[in-house]
């Protein structure tokens, strides 16, 4: 059997099982066994969908950010401010590092940690990120009529970015990143509606 071919449900078992022992004991420590034993099959048979330990890790990581673009796309086009809008995206992205950060000491390895891809799927992620918050915020602008070169667009986004990646580094209160990033954002359209209204009175 294929590994492309597998049943999913088996595959995101196995991958269940692999995130309980990663958190709990960091990939280092994991082995193929604890993984079987954790999802309760041999270790042959997980071997039948799972290369490696190195990939179970990547693939757990490709998931978590999947799982978080969905709630981004699902924010964007939700009704609402644009101010709540971008909340939604970015608060899809903190959610990752916020829940990683619950589950467990090691848990956070799936964003930095080893296993191969980990900053080309970042990267990836954040990208994906940038480019639905642009388009967020261009099709806010038009809506209302604003006058928002694409670049500028780009740069709020960066920004909008930049203000979570900064919330993450402190998750020891379980609530205030969240409250703090929807300030951070109402601030930022605050200030974009301005500049946009201090162009259209300096023409």
């Amino acid at each position: 059997m294929s590994i492309a071919s597998v049943p999913v449900e088996r595959v995101d078992r196995i991958l269940d099982a692999a995130y309980a022992c990663f958190a709990r004991h960091g990939f280092r420590k994991t082995t193929m066994e604890d993984i079987a034993a954790a999802a309760g099959m041999s270790r042959p048979a997980v071997y039948q969908y799972v290369r490696s330990k190195q990939d179970a890790f990547g693939r757990l990581r490709e998931r978590l950010f999947e799982r978080a673009l969905t709630e981004a796309r699902i924010g964007a086009e939700a009704d609402g401010t644009l101010a709540q809008r971008m909340d939604r995206i970015l608060a899809a992205k903190l959610s990752v590092t916020q829940e990683l950060w619950r589950d467990g000491p090691y848990a956070a390895e799936l964003l930095t940690g080893p296993g191969g891809g980990a900053v080309d799927q970042d990267r990836q992620f954040v990208a994906e990120l940038s480019d639905l918050l642009t388009a967020t915020i261009s099709a806010a602008a038009a809506e209302a009529d604003l006058r928002l070169p694409a670049a500028n667009a780009r740069e709020v986004a960066e920004l909008a970015l930049a203000l979570t990646r900064g919330l993450e580094a402190d998750l020891s209160d379980a609530d205030r990143p969240r409250e703090r990033l929807r300030s951070g954002v109402a601030l930022l359209v605050a200030g974009l509606a301005a500049a946009s209204k201090a162009r259209d009175n300096s023409t």
